[in-house]
């Protein structure tokens, strides 16, 4: 655990029913836990930009179980291309898109790459799965959108360069 060497710090697990700021508390379903400092972190969930039928095509990944089932999907499409003879529908399969370019989507892209040009670099005979092609698609004019983009000019893609 990150935080285990600081005796100043309490990491809880509970379910947060209220917050008593003037109290300073924290109500749990189980019990209260007092605080100097909160911060509140409530999650956050996937939208499908209203087209909520892409759901079924689409996990999300926002808990274990979304990260589980895109580690499934993965996988078995790999498996599917060792298995497709046709060259158009093996490169289907190897070809994998990822809707968002911010800091989940970038990470999830690089680790895919990782297990297409490492992890699974000796697993297949008919295929090789570097070939993989993935897809990063952000609606924003670049990646990491919510970043600043503080690139010296000499690494932006600049087209007058």
């Amino acid at each position: 655990m990150v935080l285990r060497h600081n005796p100043n710090t309490e990491v809880l697990l509970g379910e947060v029913v209220d917050l008593d700021a003037q109290r300073r508390r924290v109500i749990l379903r189980d019990g209260e836990a007092a605080y100097d400092h909160v911060i509140v972190a409530t999650g956050a969930t996937h939208h499908y930009f209203g087209n909520d039928q892409w759901a079924p095509l689409a996990p999300g990944l926002k808990t274990i179980e979304d990260a589980t089932e895109i580690r499934s999907r993965v996988l078995s499409a790999f498996e599917s291309a060792e298995r497709e003879p046709d060259l158009a529908k093996r490169r289907a399969w190897l070809t994998f898109a990822i809707v968002g370019g911010g800091p989940t989507g970038v990470e999830l892209a690089g680790a895919l790459g990782e297990v297409a040009n490492d992890t699974l670099r000796h697993d297949f005979r008919r295929i090789n799965p570097a070939e993989a092609q993935i897809l990063l698609i952000e609606g924003e004019d670049r990646v990491l959108p919510l970043f600043p983009g503080t690139f010296p000019p000499r690494l932006r893609n600049n087209s007058s360069a």
